[in-house]
């Protein structure tokens, strides 16, 4: 059949198709656009004591340049003019690393950087775990971080599903040998509020997560969020608890360490309403893999041991940090802490590497940095174990 109309018109008409056919395309991409800003935004959450804090300063920075294992870590942290990075997409809100380590609720939010550590000069495993984690997911991120400096397991992190917290038998043959009442000294372990820690968690997570908007201004409501994460960073005061782990020098001690934690896996689980949220364990590195004592061993070997558990199959990882101590800048501390006195090239790595005690992983960005990195990892290959990007 010919087609009769003028040109013009014709040219009009074609024209007009194909300013539709682009109105529908664009209709189609920003759908898609729509799509993609809908999805749940990830939140991850970071507990345990000074370690979580994190001591490491950023005056540290420099030490990792030199090391092949960690100089790449250190072009992460930084832009191109060698200040410390801000992640555009990566959100914070912690509590407990200012003021009184008791009573500290203090809050304080913003783009993830260094410097959310123990104080605005110091870093923990959230800004390298913030950085890879913002890497393989490439969308927006929020973390929670609670963290409290000379909290234990035992009594202040102590969860609700754990039998109640019971003297130990050195503890009971102390208070015999000096003549205290032993009845008096039950009574008072009994009225002890343990787990206040452990609630001070679960609280700020539910306040945080009642309000997203206030820590992630670009936050959509309908999006959803998903707790995508859990890590777990604490041990030192159980560990140096020899009033309560009685059997800690023993083949398997801190026995009742493992029994807690596997607890507060469960516990956390189900207070946040996520039964299967990935969980890693960042089992105590400090003072390295050389010369481990028995105590440490066995402390170790206790802190790993809920990842093992049938329940946990896939759902739950321990990290050793141990492989991340630097045998150097340990070896230099202690000699200095001797009081021998070092080379002017020794006391330059101590200066730019050490910030702070062995207790602290030495307050280097050198060890701090890789832990806070292989936490993410460990998240990463939970998830995708479970199916999930």
């Amino acid at each position: 059949m010919r087609n009769n109309l003028p040109h013009e018109d014709m040219r009009n008409i074609r024209q007009s198709m194909k300013l539709m056919m682009i109105a529908v395309a664009a209709g189609l991409i920003s759908g898609l656009a729509s799509q993609a800003a809908a999805k749940p935004l990830k939140v991850f959450i970071l507990a345990g004591q000074s370690n979580m804090q994190g001591h490491a300063n950023i005056s540290t920075f420099d030490s990792m340049a030199a090391d092949p294992k960690t100089a790449p870590i250190l072009k992460e942290m930084r832009n191109a003019d060698g200040t410390p990075r801000v992640l555009d997409k990566v959100w914070i809100s912690q509590i407990g690393c200012l003021g009184d380590r008791y009573s500290d609720l203090n809050e304080q939010t913003g783009k993830l950087k260094a410097g959310f550590g123990a104080s605005k000069e110091q870093f923990g495993p959230e800004f390298t775990f913030g950085i890879y984690m913002e890497k393989a997911l490439n969308e927006p991120i929020l973390i929670i971080k609670t963290a409290w400096g000379g909290r234990d397991l035992s009594s202040d992190f102590r969860p609700p599903s754990a039998e109640p917290y019971v003297a130990s038998k050195k503890s009971l043959d102390w208070a015999k040998q000096h003549n205290e009442d032993l009845n008096e000294l039950q009574q008072r372990v009994a009225k002890t509020p343990h787990g206040a820690t452990y609630r001070q968690i679960i609280d700020h997570v539910h306040k945080v997560l009642g309000d997203i908007k206030r820590v992630v201004p670009d936050y959509d409501q309908k999006q959803g969020y998903e707790l995508a994460g859990f890590v777990w960073f604490q041990g030192f005061n159980d560990y140096i608890n020899e009033w309560y782990y009685d059997d800690r020098d023993q083949p398997g001690g801190y026995a009742m360490y493992s029994k807690l934690l596997t607890h507060f896996i469960r516990d956390i689980r189900k207070d946040l309403n996520a039964p299967k949220m990935p969980f890693v364990i960042g089992v105590m590195g400090i003072d390295g893999m050389k010369d481990v004592k028995p105590i440490m061993a066995n402390f170790r070997a206790a802190m790993a041991a809920p990842a093992a558990l049938p329940e946990f199959k896939g759902n739950v990882a321990a990290v050793q940090t141990a492989p991340f101590w630097d045998d150097d800048l340990g070896a230099l501390q202690a000699r200095a802490e001797k009081g021998e006195k070092l080379t002017p090239e020794e006391d330059k790595r101590l200066k730019a590497g050490v910030s702070n005690g062995g207790y602290h992983y030495l307050g280097a960005a050198k060890i701090m940095a890789p832990i806070g990195k292989a936490f993410a990892e460990a998240i990463i290959n939970l998830r995708k174990a479970q199916g999930q990007k």
